[in-house]
């Protein structure tokens, strides 16, 4: 929910003493949002207008204008944040949220933007992917001193190009980032543009993963590739929110990728173009029809497709293991292994001992198990016909007919219309049975041996 709080109020006394009240009282009060849902879009109260975006489980920053200028305040800080029901994490973000509020403005504004450090450390704040003067650049120690805790800054530059960009430190960037800090930047052209189509739903979110072993909270924040939690704004799935579609809209998805791995996004039922990067857009000779893209570190990917298709589609990282929450990566394989005769000695020693993984993983979706307090399931979410086993970064495109302009709540479950779904015809033939061949040294012709790590996720 929103809320206004001072500054200066209850414990971050001790930490802001060094911002005198005058000062304080010159900022633009900060805005703090700590509700994981979907907020609608804000129309713009002033300024030029535009078609606002929509954050996926987050929200857009209010502004101020100052004789002509769009202020806003960051305030860098602490977060707790839900990534799932019954799951949160401790974070640092903005705002009371991580990531932090979607900056939105128009191609021409002057933009001032102060920014608050109650972080145990320094910090800065680095404008990814704008054109602006090299001292408002945010790279501590090469274009501006480091934020010290306690201390206000502030950064001005014109909004000179349209387009989707993102805002992170360059401050202890391995620590701050894998602890949530980052956020959207929006920018809207000024007026109708050749290359930039007008859309009726716009959605917007960030790609970050996090290592966050079960029963904790706070991210292990050394790790390198072998992260546990992938995410879209600091979410997981079955606590990311749909993304709604009346049929018919043109619909546009930004999504920036601020993990340490690329991200095939893939959409079903549906065909996309790729219609802009963080370089800005694409000219449409250069665009192509996809159904995945990939999102490299550090990159943004703009795709518009046309929602003619009802139904409850997925969307998702096509990396079979970014679909999964609270991974393992030692676990052995156990499929093929008949372990019946072996588990009934282990119940003896540990009478809650369960077979688990000889006939594939999906059995895990429909067990009740006890998980450590404060853990997402590795598979979770259901859908109408049972389990969906999935996620991390999943959600669902909702395309409805019917629905009014505006109106981005959850329609609930496709109804299929008759004779359009999946149906039982029989029960499967019996397999022919063979014995299974002993595998003796010597028929082992390749020794193959895995790489160490998972470098390539």
């Amino acid at each position: 929910m929103f809320n206004r709080r001072s500054l200066l109020a209850g414990s971050t006394l001790a930490s802001l003493a060094a911002v005198s009240k005058a000062a304080m009282a010159a900022l633009p009060e900060p805005v703090i949002q700590t509700s994981p849902d979907t907020q609608a879009p804000l129309v713009p109260p002033n300024g030029r207008p535009y078609n606002p975006v929509v954050t996926l489980n987050g929200w857009t920053a209010p502004w101020r204008m100052n004789a002509g200028v769009k202020e806003f305040h960051l305030v860098a800080e602490p977060v707790v944040r839900e990534m799932a029901p019954g799951f949160k994490a401790h974070l640092w973000g903005y705002n009371g949220q991580s990531p932090g509020p979607t900056i939105e403005v128009v191609e021409g504004d002057r933009v001032r933007i102060y920014v608050t450090n109650r972080l145990p450390e320094v910090t800065s704040m680095h404008w990814h992917g704008q054109r602006l003067p090299n001292g408002m650049d945010g790279v501590t120690g090469l274009t501006q001193p480091a934020i010290p805790p306690g201390k206000t800054w502030v950064y001005e530059f014109v909004a000179r190009r349209p387009g989707t960009f993102m805002y992170h430190p360059h401050a202890d960037e391995m620590v701050q980032m894998a602890m949530g800090m980052m956020g959207l930047w929006i920018t809207h052209p000024k007026a109708k543009h050749p290359l930039i189509d007008e859309v009726d739903r716009d959605y917007a979110f960030l790609l970050n993963a996090y290592d966050i072993e079960p029963g904790s909270a706070t991210p292990k924040v050394m790790t390198m590739l072998d992260f546990n939690l992938w995410s879209w704004n600091s979410r997981v799935f079955p606590g990311i929110a749909p993304l709604v579609a009346r049929q018919g809209d043109k619909v546009r998805i930004r999504i920036g990728n601020l993990t340490m791995t690329n991200h095939p996004i893939h959409i079903h039922g549906h065909e996309f173009m790729v219609t802009g990067t963080d370089g800005g857009p694409v000219p449409r000779l250069a665009r192509w029809p996809e159904v995945t893209t990939d999102i490299a570190v550090g990159q943004m990917r703009q795709l518009e497709f046309v929602a003619d298709e009802e139904g409850d589609w997925s969307f998702h990282c096509h990396k079979a293991h970014h679909t999964m929450n609270a991974m393992g990566h030692n676990v052995p394989t156990m499929i093929g292994v008949d372990h019946s005769g072996l588990a009934a000695k282990i119940r003896q020693l540990v009478p809650d001992y369960m077979v688990m993984g000889e006939r594939g993983m999906h059995d895990m979706t429909e067990m009740s198990m006890p998980l450590p307090d404060n853990t997402a399931p590795m598979m979770a979410g259901d859908g109408p016909f049972g389990p969906i086993a999935m996620g991390g970064m999943f959600s669902l495109l909702k395309v409805r007919r019917g629905l009014k302009r505006g109106d981005y709540s959850d329609p609930g479950w496709f109804q299929h219309p008759p004779g359009t779904l999946a149906r039982e015809v029989g029960d499967a033939p019996p397999a022919a049975s063979a014995p299974t061949p002993a595998v003796r040294a010597s028929d082992v012709e390749v020794q193959v041996r895995k790489p160490q790590g998972h470098h390539n996720h």
